[in-house]
């Protein structure tokens, strides 16, 4: 499929990876799939009921026990006689102060089957239930994707900056805003273009991850944001992109998330048409 007159896939270019097709089909299927599967395990994002911003006033929130509230010394909970939550391990009873998390920091205390994560974004705490039984998860079939193909796999160098830059970005919550110390920046080429995307530090060590989007956001794939985890650069700055491994965030399944947008920079002027496509439960394009 052409999307915006772009093809389907990059011109060939000198630094795209060689693979052999039939083994990085293979690997990429084993990798979407426990991608999904982690994404509706029993307590992952598909499980969240809801999204509750805490305040001083103590509040009572569904799916979720108690009253709620938040103050110089962190999040409290104040639970009714007889009931309790398991917080690291320990019974707790009666008040519980949580304590001042740190931004997008999270403790998860547990109740029968439920995980109630307490969490801090943006600035804000917050308290999302997470129930297995919660329809958004029992309905889960899978996420839509582009079929892999090889030559959505480039190489290209990591840029580092004379030191990490602040960077502040939206959220798919209106108003609010996460700020990332950017290390640097990657830069190669699709359709004989040179591209670069600002990148921010990764979950493993020394690995980078980018949120971007491109001529198919909002045609083909989620509008808001995809994301990219690049493994770690090699001593010469080699980096290696697989845009085939191109993710959704929470936020492309459920209004519970609070998702970082990309930087303004970080919008490519071309088709990637690789990677996951539109949830089903966003109403994917065929």
């Amino acid at each position: 499929m052409s999307v915006r007159g772009i093809p389907h896939a990059p011109e060939a270019d000198p630094r795209t990876v060689e693979v052999d097709p039939e083994l990085f089909a293979a690997e990429w299927e084993t990798w979407h799939r426990d991608k999904d599967a982690r994404l509706a395990s029993e307590h992952g994002f598909l499980a969240i009921t809801g999204l509750h911003w805490l305040s001083a006033e103590p509040q009572e929130i569904p799916g979720a026990p108690g009253t709620w509230s938040t103050g110089p010394g962190g999040v409290v909970v104040e639970l009714d006689e007889g009931t309790e939550l398991v917080v690291d391990g320990e019974v707790v009873r009666g008040r519980h102060l949580f304590g001042v998390i740190p931004e997008r920091g999270g403790i998860d205390a547990v109740w029968g089957d439920t995980v109630i994560e307490v969490a801090r974004r943006g600035g804000n705490d917050v308290v999302r239930p997470r129930h297995p039984g919660h329809p958004l998860r029992v309905a889960f079939t899978g996420t839509p994707a582009y079929e892999p193909d090889p030559r959505w796999v480039v190489t290209g160098r990591y840029e580092a900056f004379d030191e990490p830059r602040p960077t502040t970005v939206g959220a798919s919550v209106e108003g609010l805003r996460h700020v990332y110390d950017a290390p640097g920046r990657v830069v190669f080429r699709l359709d004989g273009r040179e591209l670069s995307l600002t990148a921010f530090n990764g979950h493993a060590p020394g690995s980078l991850t980018v949120l971007f989007t491109d001529e198919t956001s909002g045609v083909t794939t989620y509008a808001a944001n995809r994301n990219l985890t690049v493994p770690a650069p090699g001593p010469d700055g080699a980096v290696r992109l697989d845009f085939n491994r191109a993710t959704n965030l929470p936020c492309a399944y459920t209004d519970f998330a609070t998702c970082p947008l990309p930087p303004a920079e970080n919008r490519l002027p071309v088709a990637v048409e690789a990677g996951e496509r539109i949830p089903h439960e966003r109403g994917a394009v065929a």
